[in-house]
């Protein structure tokens, strides 16, 4: 998803005509459906187009009457500066765009030349990578992609490194990581396909493994040289028909090279215990753990995220909000009260000096095999952990435990035990019991950070939890909250980090806890006021409409600030006052849906073929939607794109 902000005015009469893309708003979200980098929210001046006032026609209707039509009227502002000078015969421009991250572009068209009306706000992929040579590595995020037609295009070296991570059914919802990367071009040594996991919570069916509804669908690039890294945020797919015959938006920012690494800029930052009130400030942390969460399982391209803290993406023009598939609720990383931290060296210990990265959600493990078997003959344990465990829920808080390295077990050499203390008696040398392990998969990489002291781990488990499964309850999960902190030798993280600890670096940086989806975009937009006086128009473009009902349109319209000050059915005092639901949403649309009709679509210059892989619309979402004065035609701009298919997903909310 793109997201602008523009301190532009609209000039708003009547209704909204329904553009393919929104300019010049109070607010603007061009979003990417279902996608894994949903939105970056950037403030500028919206897509630069040419005309001083630009007034489409509202007299487009369908045959059927099932679609209304309304109008805008926009005012542009001044011209953003030329892309460039472009070269024809594949060569590309040396100056491209001078307002990086400021505004939004459109993909040069295969129809488009240099004397074309909209030259000012177009791009092509090749200038976008401009000049090849000088790139050290690329990252791609994509849904569906041609690679050989993208190596060929751009001109790609063949010795160039060049990571592809894209969806792939099978692949994606494989349990075994051999399936995970694949090397198809032996022409490209440093090729790599990459196909992200998707977790069993969203699986279903019989082999949970390989069944189930998610879908890897970001559009991403970052180049990497060696005195900037740009990142473009898209919403085309790597394939030609997108780049040269569909309608995209595109998005990009180059950033500096830092004088030396920072990783501590790879975890959000919390001045004291307080969240930063800026995410921008965060833009390198939502990177890195989004690409992070795509690479956990291929150790081989781990170093991507080293690499992100060569960069310093202090001036980012926008925000990131990435979502990845899973089930997923509001989580805010914070440091918890905590009266001890527990470190294997000194024992307990004041946590005090030692900064908080993040939280990581995990779970104990092993409480049968140290409880219910004959580890415990007698019971002795049991009946003391429990002593502890029914203290700590008298207290009603979460219970602090102490980790402990195990190097002793043959099975698992990065095993880490959990022990649980007396919690009204606890001081250092008192006698614990050992409540279970770290899971092995979160070990692995715990144990390689704690192990040469860059990091510091401590952790808290729900007592009643505890109690339930070391009792044999039914519930035999024992959920752990897990804080990151910086160890004593952080600052030497870039001397001391071997392979090994690469790998594990990465893996943690995908597992720390952060707000996704429209929680992220809550968390972005929170900070900018809808104003309670004026009444707002918010229309929604996409190319792709799922099964969407009233409950998911209020919670994304709340998401993005909608508020329900003008309903008088509740009072101030009534937690959910002001707070735009369902209800609201039925009685009250607050999203107009701005999609092509079928008349379009068969109208459009080589008739309905193009637009067979690129629009969607749920047949059921239709029926429901089409009486009701929610739908409206999608008319492309600037006017040299009508009758060509767009895959552009906007969302403007524009105040009256």
């Amino acid at each position: 998803m793109l997201c602008e902000t523009s301190k532009i005015c609209c000039n708003v009469k009547s209704k909204v005509q329904s553009t393919s893309v929104m300019q010049h708003c109070d607010r603007v979200v061009c979003s990417e459906s279902n996608s894994d980098l949903a939105a970056l929210c950037v403030q500028g001046d919206g897509l630069d187009l040419q005309d001083d006032e630009v007034q489409v026609p509202s007299d487009t209707r369908v045959a059927d009457g099932n679609f209304g039509t309304s109008s805008f009227n926009l005012r542009s502002t001044d011209n953003l500066p030329h892309v460039g000078d472009f070269v024809k015969d594949k060569t590309c421009s040396k100056n491209v765009g001078l307002q990086p991250g400021k505004n939004f572009y459109l993909n040069r068209l295969a129809f488009e030349d240099q004397s074309s009306s909209s030259r000012h706000s177009v791009i092509s992929l090749p200038e976008l990578l401009h000049p090849v040579q000088s790139i050290s590595q690329i990252f791609i995020a994509t849904f569906t992609s041609d690679i050989l037609w993208f190596l060929s295009a751009c001109e790609i070296p063949s010795h160039l490194p060049v990571t592809v991570a894209c969806h792939n059914t099978e692949r994606c919802w494989s349990s075994s990581t051999e399936n995970r990367t694949s090397a198809p071009y032996p022409e490209f040594p440093n090729l790599v396909v990459v196909f992200p996991p998707f977790p069993e919570a969203i699986a279903f069916g019989e082999d949970l493994k390989r069944h189930g509804i998610g879908c890897h669908h970001p559009k991403l690039f970052v180049l990497q040289r060696d005195d900037n890294i740009r990142v473009i945020i898209t919403s085309a797919n790597l394939v030609p028909t997108q780049w040269n015959a569909v309608t995209n938006t595109i998005w990009w920012q180059d950033f500096p090279r830092r004088s030396a690494p920072d990783y501590s800029s790879l975890f959000t930052q919390f001045p004291g215990r307080e969240v930063n009130q800026d995410p921008k400030s965060d833009f390198a942390s939502c990177l890195a753990g989004f690409i992070a969460t795509l690479l956990t399982d291929v150790p081989s391209q781990a170093q991507w995220i080293v690499e992100l803290a060569k960069y310093d993406f202090g001036g980012a023009m926008g925000h990131l909000v990435a979502s990845v598939p899973g089930i997923h609720s509001y989580k805010t990383p914070y440091m918890m009260e905590s009266r001890h931290y527990a470190c294997a060296e000194r024992g307990p210990s004041g946590s005090s000096g030692m900064k908080f990265l993040g939280s990581v959600e995990a779970s104990v493990v092993g409480l049968s095999y140290l409880f219910h078997n004959a580890t415990d003959a007698n019971g002795a344990k049991l009946k003391k952990l429990t002593s502890f465990l029914r203290k700590s829920c008298e207290n009603a808080k979460d219970l602090s435990i102490v980790l402990t390295r195990n190097t002793n077990i043959p099975a698992d050499a990065n095993a880490v035990s959990i022990h649980v203390s007396n919690p009204i008696e606890f001081s250092e040398g008192v006698d614990c019991v050992q409540l279970g392990f770290l899971p092995r998969n979160i070990a692995k990489w715990v144990s390689p950070l704690w192990d040469i002291g860059i990091f510091r781990f401590s952790g808290y488990v729900c007592p009643k939890e505890a109690l339930g499964a070391a009792l044999g309850g039914n519930n035999k999960k024992v959920r752990l909250i897990l804080h990151v902190l910086q160890g004593p030798k952080f600052q030497d993280i870039t001397k001391m980090m071997q392979p090994q600890h690469v790998i594990a670096l990465c893996s943690l940086v995908a597992a720390i806890e952060r707000c996704t989806g429209l929680w992220r975009l809550q968390e972005v937009l929170g900070q900018y006021k809808w104003p309670e006086s004026l009444d707002s128009e918010f229309v929604y473009g996409a190319s792709s409409i799922g099964s969407i009902n009233a409950k998911f349109l209020a919670e994304f319209s709340a998401a993005a600030g909608k508020r329900s000050f003008h309903q008088f059915d509740s009072e101030e005092s009534d937690p959910e006052w002001g707070c735009w639901n369902a209800r609201h949403e039925s009685k009250d649309p607050s999203i107009r849906i701005i999609f092509p009709t079928i008349e379009r679509v068969k109208n459009a210059h080589s008739g309905i073929f193009p637009s067979k892989r690129v629009l969607c619309f749920s047949e059921k979402t239709w029926q429901r939607l089409r009486t009701v004065d929610i739908l409206h035609d999608a008319i492309p701009h600037p006017c040299d794109r009508v009758g060509h298919p767009m895959h552009t997903k906007v969302l403007s909310v524009i105040f009256i």
